[in-house]
């Protein structure tokens, strides 16, 4: 028990701080850096990881293709969400970013498996009243939070312009955050409709249960990696930034994004791990509250840190507070509706 919530503690941390060395790269704009963080963690660690922790790739042989199908599908819109959660960092910072980002997926992807079964079919599949009620009331909860960060930012905008010339930034750059956050959703879907099949395959292959989800997890990579490939392929050619790439930090550059890469997808597989360490119930209500609560809280704090809201007024940090703290509670409610099943 207690090796999972170290584990879980871990993962939300790395997550939460993954973001944060773009914010130290020179030369590069935000396609390039971003370009490269895509090319690397949606195919290269993948691959890599497939042959170190999945022993191959004779894993993904088992998997019918029909389902691989479904989650290639899914996992585009996911690929696109992503690519609007790293447009949204670079466009409002660290913490609103992120916050906003996980809230949204939060608040959707917790409804999704109330429609989908393990096919990808369409159809109702709703729990208990009382296990309904509760997570309803967490994902008022979350959304309170949410609400309370998008009106910080609006009110960090105005202190940081006190003359009104930016402020349609804020407004955009919380927009992009709430429909990556939609669209992200389809993780869940892709999620829903492969990790059984997966699992059934890692075990044929004596591989752990929980090596399941990493398989699972890079079918979703590479899939939305296609989207994020065709999206910053285009964008730095139609601006012509490919010349960005020869810039005199490209190595300091290369090594940032290199962290930025490793974080975000150790952070997945050692939330998997934390999940079967914990159990299949406290895997899905303690894990889930620890690892987002703590990425949450570590992206906000990560962006005081770093100064994004060193001209905010008190007012604005008051709301942000109110509401980071706001998710945080819904997502421990959430996780108690989940452990009533």
């Amino acid at each position: 028990m207690i090796e999972g919530i170290i584990s879980a503690i871990l993962a939300g941390l790395l997550l939460g701080l993954y973001a944060l060395p773009e914010k130290y790269t020179k030369g590069f704009e935000y396609e390039n850096t971003w370009g490269l963080f895509f090319l690397i963690t949606m195919f290269i660690v993948p691959l890599i990881s497939s042959y170190i922790l999945l022993d191959g790739l004779k894993i993904f042989a088992l998997i019918e293709s029909q389902t691989l199908i479904k989650m290639g599908v899914a996992s585009l819109l996911w690929g696109i969400g992503i690519i609007m959660w790293g447009k949204a960092i670079n466009h409002i910072g660290l913490s609103l970013g992120f916050s906003i980002f996980i809230g949204t997926l939060i608040l959707i992807g917790s409804l999704i498996p109330w429609f989908i079964d393990s096919t990808g079919g369409f159809g109702m599949n709703f729990p208990s009243f009382k296990v309904l009620s509760t997570i309803l009331c967490g994902l008022v909860v979350v959304l309170f939070g949410v609400v309370f960060n998008g009106r910080a930012g609006i009110l960090r905008e105005k202190d940081d312009e006190p003359s009104g010339d930016a402020k349609g930034s804020m407004a955009s750059g919380i927009m992009i955050a709430v429909i990556g956050g939609v669209l992200a959703t389809a993780f869940s879907y892709a999620n829903t409709i492969g990790k059984e099949s997966f699992i059934h395959a890692a075990l044929a292959c004596n591989l752990p249960a929980w090596k399941a989800s990493i398989g699972v997890m890079n079918v979703i990579y590479v899939s939305g990696g296609c989207a994020a490939l065709f999206y910053f392929f285009s964008t730095l050619t139609a601006q012509k930034r490919w010349g960005h790439f020869r810039s005199e930090n490209i190595r300091i550059n290369t090594l940032l994004i290199l962290v930025m890469s490793a974080f975000n997808y150790i952070a997945s597989v050692t939330f998997s791990y934390a999940a079967s360490a914990l159990g299949p119930e406290a895997g899905g209500t303690v894990g889930y509250a620890i690892f987002n609560a703590m990425s949450v809280l570590t992206a906000t704090v990560a962006g005081l840190i770093v100064g994004e809201w060193r001209k905010a007024s008190s007012k604005a940090k008051k709301f942000l507070y109110i509401g980071l703290l706001g998710m945080i509670i819904g997502i421990v409610i959430i996780s108690i509706g989940n452990g009533l099943r």
